[in-house]
Formats: C-alpha cells, sequence, structure tokens
C-alpha cells in the first residue's frame, strides 16, 4: 500500500532548535528534526513571536481572573496578550487548513495541549490549554495534535503517528474528489484500524455510509470523517488488537496447514502476553499474505499503517 508523499505537519518552532522562547532559548526535539522529518513536511510557528512579543522577553502564564483563563504576564499581570493569541490562532486559518497534525510544545501557556498550569489565588492547577492551542483545536477539532513530551510514549506516539497518515488519506481523497463508492472503499481500506480501536465504533462508522446514502455526500462525508477522527483518539488496546489479528487470520483459513496455523496462533498469543511486540504477529501475517494474496487484505492498511522505517509497531 503506498502513503501519501506529502504531509504538513505544524510545530512549535522551539521544537525545531529555534530560538524564540522568552530566555532566547529553544527545545529542540532530536525525534522531530532526526526521524519525523524524514517524513513529514514541518511548517514551524510560535504565536507568541508573532503577536510582536521579544525575544528574550518577560514570561506569560494562565491566570484564572473569577473563571476566565487570561495569558498575562508573570511580573506585570497588566500584560494580557490573551485575545492576541486567540487572533493570531485565528490568521493562520489558511495554512492550518492544510495541515495533516500539528506538534505542540507541552507546559506552554499559549501552545501546551492539556495540563498548563493555570494559577490563581491558591496553587497553580494543571487543567489548562494554552490560548493558541485552544483556539486551533477548536477551529480543527479533527486534526491530529500531540505534545512532544507525550510523544516520548511509545503507545501515544504510534497512535498520532497512525492518525496522521489516516487523516492525510483521507485529505488527500477529499482532494481528489470522491464517491460514496470511494468512501465505502476507504473505510475497507481502514476497517481493520478502526476495529482495533474500537469493534463497536466501528460498525457504527461503517453504518454512517450505508445509513445516510439520502443524505448530500458532503454531509456524509463530515459525520464519517469527525467519527473517524474521534475513534482513533481512542487507543487500540491489546485486547483490540488480539481481536483485530484473528480476525485477518481468518483469511488464511484454507490457504495454512496445521502447523503454520498453530505458530501464527502462538504467536498472537505470546503478543497477547506482551512477550513480543505487535511487529512480530503482523510481520508472520504478512509472510503468509505474501504467499497467498487476498485483494481485500491487499486494500487493508492495518498490516502497514505507516512506513515500516518508523518502527512504531515495534515497541506496543
Amino acid at each position: 500500500m503506498t502513503q501519501p508523499t506529502s504531509i504538513k505537519i505544524g510545530i512549535s518552532s522551539c521544537l525545531l532548535g529555534e530560538k524564540v522562547r522568552f530566555d532566547s532559548g529553544h527545545k529542540l526535539n532530536k525525534y522531530a528534526t532526526e526521524v519525523l522529518g524524514g517524513y513529514f513536511e514541518f511548517v514551524p510557528f510560535c504565536p507568541e513571536v508573532s503577536i510582536g512579543l521579544t525575544i528574550p522577553r518577560a514570561p506569560i502564564r494562565l491566570v484564572d481572573i473569577d473563571g476566565d483563563v487570561r495569558c498575562v504576564g508573570v511580573k506585570d499581570a497588566s500584560i494580557d496578550v490573551t485575545d492576541a493569541l486567540k487572533a493570531k490562532a485565528d490568521e493562520q486559518v489558511h495554512w492550518h487548513q492544510d495541515l495533516c497534525g500539528y506538534i505542540l510544545k507541552h507546559s506552554s501557556p499559549s501552545c501546551g495541549m492539556e495540563r498548563v498550569k493555570v494559577y490563581n489565588k491558591s496553587m497553580p492547577i494543571k487543567n489548562g490549554v494554552g490560548i493558541y492551542a485552544k483556539q486551533l483545536l477548536e477551529n480543527f477539532p479533527n486534526l491530529p495534535v500531540e505534545e512532544e513530551g507525550r510523544l516520548e510514549d511509545p503507545h501515544l506516539r504510534e497512535n498520532f503517528i497512525q492518525r496522521v497518515f489516516v487523516y492525510a488519506r483521507w485529505r488527500e481523497m477529499v482532494e481528489q474528489g470522491y464517491t460514496i463508492g470511494q468512501l465505502q472503499k476507504f473505510h475497507a481500506q481502514h476497517k481493520y484500524i478502526f476495529m482495533s480501536h474500537d469493534q463497536t465504533l466501528a460498525k457504527e462508522l461503517g453504518a454512517l455510509l450505508a445509513q445516510n446514502v439520502k443524505d448530500s455526500l458532503e454531509e456524509v462525508a463530515q459525520q464519517y470523517v469527525t467519527a473517524m477522527m474521534q475513534l482513533l483518539k481512542k487507543m487500540a488496546s491489546k485486547r483490540g488488537h488480539v481481536n483485530t489479528l484473528k480476525h485477518i487470520q481468518g483469511y488464511l483459513k484454507r490457504a495454512l496447514d496445521s502447523e503454520d496455523k498453530q505458530e501464527l496462533n502462538d504467536i498472537i498469543e505470546q503478543y497477547r502476553q506482551g512477550l513480543v511486540p505487535l511487529i512480530v504477529p503482523i510481520t508472520l501475517l504478512r509472510h503468509h499474505f505474501r504467499r497467498n494474496p487476498d485483494e481485500y487484505i491487499d486494500q487493508s492498511f492495518y498490516l502497514s499503517p505507516h512506513p515500516s522505517e518508523l518502527m512504531l509497531l515495534n515497541r506496543i
């Protein structure tokens, strides 16, 4: 299966090594630059510099003022950049709409995706969202978004990059023009990915394409992509993967002899027990389908959801 070749990802400028932080420093993320940079076209942006704040500059933070979270200066609370950051996010819609994902700087009062410190009269509470990030998420709720700190977790990393590639394939289909048949083909290609996340939601997603044929194609597509991206945010579980692997194994029931079947069963069980990573049963399935091709499985992305060189399935 071919993967999209041009995937634009928004990213906080400091993560690419740009010295744009309040202290004139950066937060270079080598995983982004040395690994993901080979597959994604990064579009760097620093909202704080973009609204005119200097380098270096007085630090800012989120403060709860009578229930309204504002972004103000740490030493001089009269400096309030809340509205400027919101407006700046809205101004970027012209290029945000071309993105297939976004990597944000964690804990930032402008870019943090979650658990940003919010100060009030008592101790700060980590329940805030950076002002720019919050507006970005509201403007593009289906966009895959993650923080660089969370990408250190192999499960969160695989989930984010999987969502990016699914969303990129979706955008590619939409840009080329589509029919209800092409929507159904897209669903068939990703059915087993959806199943690994949630079998019930996967069935409901497929039903959208069957039940809403009387609605306009654009309405059906919008309902579908919204439900799809919400489904993919739910982390795929080991149980979900085992169930999916077993379903795919069923396509080989007439092709394998008893020894091959037992070996495959054993490998899937070893994965279930946590003795081997997901890449092991997937590699064995790939091997058997190379010898015993199946048109439906050949069109499915589950066994190759993203480039193998990223080795994302080796640690989950």
